[in-house]
C-alpha cells in the first residue's frame, strides 16, 4: 500500500520502535497504556518471540519484565546465555486484557490481531538478522512460522525459515508459574532450560 511506503523505509531499531509507537493496524493499541518494542543488540544472534506483554510490561513499556520475565532470566543463565546479547520481543506489541476490577487479566490475542503484528516482527528480523529465533508458546509459534504449529510438533527440532534464517519452539515460562505440582514444575522447567541450551550450541556453532 502507499501509504506503508515511508515505514518499509525503516532501517534501524530505534525507527522500528517509534513507528511501532504510532500503530494502529489492530484495535488494541485503544486500551494498552503504550507500545512494547522488543530490545536487545542490532546484531544479536538469537531472537526470542513471546506472545505479547502483560501487566508489567505495558506499564514499563519493555519485554519479559513481570513474573514471567523473572522465570526467563533464571532459565537463561541456568542456560548460559546472557540476555543483553538476546533480542527479545512479542508476537503482539500491545497488551490485550480483560478488566476485572481494578486487575487487567491476559486475554489471548486472535489470529487477526498476530497477522497484524507479524508485519512489525518481519521488520525486527530484517534489521537483527538472527541466526535463530526461538519461538515462546503457540502464540509465538503461529507468529514464527506464519502458519498454525503446535509446539510439541517442532520442539527440539531447528528449521529453516522459508524467508531465511533457522527456528524452533519451546513453552511460554508462563506456563511454568501455573504448574502447581512441584515435581512436574521441576521437570519442565529443567526441558524448558535443555530448549535454551540447544538453541545457545545452535548460534556458538555458527560463529
Amino acid at each position: 500500500m502507499a501509504e506503508d511506503a515511508p515505514i518499509r523505509a525503516i532501517k534501524s531499531l530505534t525507527a522500528l520502535a517509534e513507528a511501532e509507537a504510532a500503530c494502529t493496524r489492530c484495535p488494541l493499541y485503544q486500551s494498552a497504556t503504550q507500545v512494547v518494542p522488543g530490545e536487545g543488540p542490532k546484531d544479536a544472534a538469537l531472537m526470542l518471540v513471546g506472545e505479547q506483554p502483560g501487566n508489567d510490561e505495558d506499564l514499563a513499556g519493555r519485554p519479559f519484565v513481570g513474573p514471567a520475565g523473572r522465570v526467563l532470566d533464571r532459565a537463561l543463565a541456568d542456560a548460559g546465555l546472557d540476555r543483553t546479547k538476546i533480542f527479545v520481543t512479542n508476537a503482539v506489541k500491545h497488551f490485550k486484557f480483560e478488566p476485572r476490577g481494578k486487575r487487567r487479566l491476559h486475554k489471548k490475542p486472535n489470529t487477526y490481531e498476530i497477522q497484524r503484528c507479524r508485519w512489525w516482527n518481519e521488520f525486527e528480523r530484517g534489521i537483527v538478522k538472527p541466526r535463530l529465533v526461538l519461538a515462546l508458546g503457540a502464540t509465538a509459534a503461529r507468529s514464527v512460522f506464519d502458519r498454525v504449529v503446535t509446539v510439541t510438533a517442532v520442539r527440539g527440532k531447528i528449521i529453516e525459515l522459508a524467508e531465511g534464517g533457522h527456528a524452533t519452539a519451546t513453552i511460554h515460562p508462563s506456563y511454568l508459574l501455573r504448574i502447581e505440582d512441584e515435581a512436574d514444575k521441576r521437570a519442565q522447567y529443567k526441558d524448558f532450560v535443555a530448549d535454551l541450551k540447544l538453541c545457545a550450541k545452535f548460534v556458538m556453532e555458527r560463529d
